[in-house]
């Protein structure tokens, strides 16, 4: 007889796994992790309490980073007049089909009873809910700005958009999601190029820092730019399937916002001159990001510093004697592990206290990717010691060690878990990511090998390309595959110039191919 461990296949949290069916591996994390659900309302989510944590620690970090380079926060109006969507061609154009769009003001019972539009109630102009505000924040601004004194104006906002979309799928694309947007106005084009220039930088330093994911920085071609904008600046991150995600994007808007809006200042030398504008935004989008990077097939794994939880302390209580105790002990482990401080704040805890069995809770905590798991029950007390468990490591790895100790290197701990899923995400992207010289090869790279599985193909391409939107084109048909940036990094550019790889025509710097989300 045939040893049926041989051949068995070790079970993990999460099916199918990511080498099965990688989306729909990560819809069962977002499901598992308690991170969000579909709404009633089609293509909208409902972000629970552990996902929107998530978030809250995402927006607090970078607005924090937002307000140290001289940004405040305001707020704009949700509904957006038609008209004003109108006097930037380009940009309304590029959101046309996305558009949710105001029409009545009232509603009444028809004729059959039913709930429907006043036919009286018609707006006199309609109004498209907010898809992105450039429009109605220069409006605004126009009213702001009358002279050079007035400048730089320097202003973010929270708030959520709606882009009607035909194929959502939970935090990477939905029909209303969460974002910030800032908006800026300056003196000088130098000054709006230097002001995009640096809040790329900032997205890069969070996703880096924070989110523990490795991006390339760099400019969007002119197909790929924010509709309207003269410079789309991008961060692009590679998923463990080895497709992009644009992780955050910066726009230098030229005067075409300006112009639109008549956004005007009195100059140094008495003249009235359009100002120059920027935006960039970041959204929910980072939190998928943020799953398809560190995840595994046993559920959510975090980055510490944006955990909302960093240690979760479970108590095991297998008679109701002793649950008074080991909860005290909990709380009591709890109160000296808030007073450790780690990356400069306070350590984040939580006692689970449910009353529920020991290896539930620990398979709950594991999918929704704690980073510390401190399992304490009363032989641990009469021993003075504590398990604790990794989500960064093997599963089923448990070590006990003496609460003074555990309490001495909690924050050691975090920073490496940290440090090592940013060098486990570079190592990745690095090992799927070559530079390529022939048409052949490119082909080669980005077809998948498997025609049952579409979505397995070779990951990021540096290769040469000359500028030609039809090439770009053709490559976007023949393989869905888009230019991603032109890498700012000089690293990746020292090299001597070549030649496009499918037309063969001169080419001064190699742009970032790949498929993407």
């Amino acid at each position: 007889m045939t040893d049926p461990k041989i051949h068995s296949t070790p079970k993990t949290a999460i099916s199918p796994t990511r080498a099965e069916d990688f989306p729909e591996w990560y819809q069962q994390v977002v499901r598992a992790a308690d991170l969000a659900e579909n709404s009633d309302v089609r293509g909208c989510m409902v972000i629970k309490p552990w996902g929107f944590g998530i978030w809250e620690n995402m927006q607090r970090y970078l607005d924090g980073m937002f307000k140290a380079t001289g940004h405040k926060n305001a707020y704009f109006p949700l509904f957006i007049p038609l008209s004003y969507m109108e006097r930037e061609a380009e940009h309304v154009e590029g959101f046309a089909k996305e558009c949710a769009v105001v029409t009545h003001h009232r509603l009444e019972h028809g004729p059959d009873g039913k709930m429907r539009p006043a036919p009286t109630a018609e707006l006199a102009e309609p109004l498209v809910v907010r898809p992105t505000s450039e429009t109605i924040i220069g409006a605004t601004f126009a009213r702001w700005v009358q002279s050079y004194r007035d400048l730089p104006v320097l202003v973010n906002q929270w708030c959520n958009v709606v882009r009607w979309e035909m194929r959502t799928r939970l935090f990477l694309r939905t029909t209303e999601f969460l974002w910030q947007e800032g908006h800026t106005v300056h003196e000088t084009a130098d000054e709006a190029i230097a002001e995009a220039n640096q809040m790329l930088a900032v997205y890069q330093t969070f996703a880096e820092q924070y989110l523990a994911i490795p991006v390339y920085a760099g400019q969007k071609s002119e197909s790929e730019r924010f509709p309207g904008a003269l410079t789309t600046l991008t961060i692009e991150a590679m998923m463990q399937d080895r497709k992009a995600v644009q992780a955050g994007t910066s726009h230098f808007l030229g005067q075409n916002f300006a112009r639109a809006a008549n956004i005007r200042y009195l100059s140094r030398e008495g003249t009235q001159e359009y100002a120059w504008t920027t935006s960039w935004g970041a959204s929910t989008r980072l939190v998928g990001t943020v799953v398809m990077t560190h995840a595994d097939d046993d559920g959510l794994i975090l980055p510490p510093r944006i955990a909302p939880s960093q240690v979760v302390i479970l108590p095991v209580i297998q008679k109701p004697e002793h649950r008074a105790t080991v909860l005290e002990a909990a709380d009591q482990l709890a109160a000296r592990l808030r007073n450790l401080r780690y990356a400069s704040e306070p350590v984040t805890v939580e006692v689970d206290k449910r009353d529920l069995g020991g290896g539930v809770k620990n398979w709950e905590w594991i999918k929704r990717g704690a980073p510390i798991r401190l399992e304490l029950g009363p032989r641990d007390l009469e021993k003075g010691t504590v398990a604790l468990a990794r989500r960064d490591r093997p599963i089923r790895e448990k070590a006990f060690k003496p609460v003074d100790e555990v309490v001495a290197i909690i924050p050691d701990l975090l920073a490496d878990m940290q440090a090592g899923l940013y060098q486990r995400a570079k190592d990745l992207r690095d090992q799927h990511t070559v530079k390529i010289d022939s048409k052949a090869d490119f082909y080669d790279f980005f077809t998948p090998k498997n025609q049952e599985r579409p979505e397995i193909h070779g990951g990021f391409a540096f290769a040469h390309w000359s500028g030609d939107p039809a090439v770009e084109a053709q490559i976007k048909e023949d393989l869905k595959v888009t230019i991603r940036c032109i890498p700012s990094d000089p690293n990746i550019q020292d090299e001597p110039p070549g030649k496009c790889i499918i037309s063969g025509a001169p080419s001064s710097r190699r742009v970032l191919f790949g498929k993407a989300y």
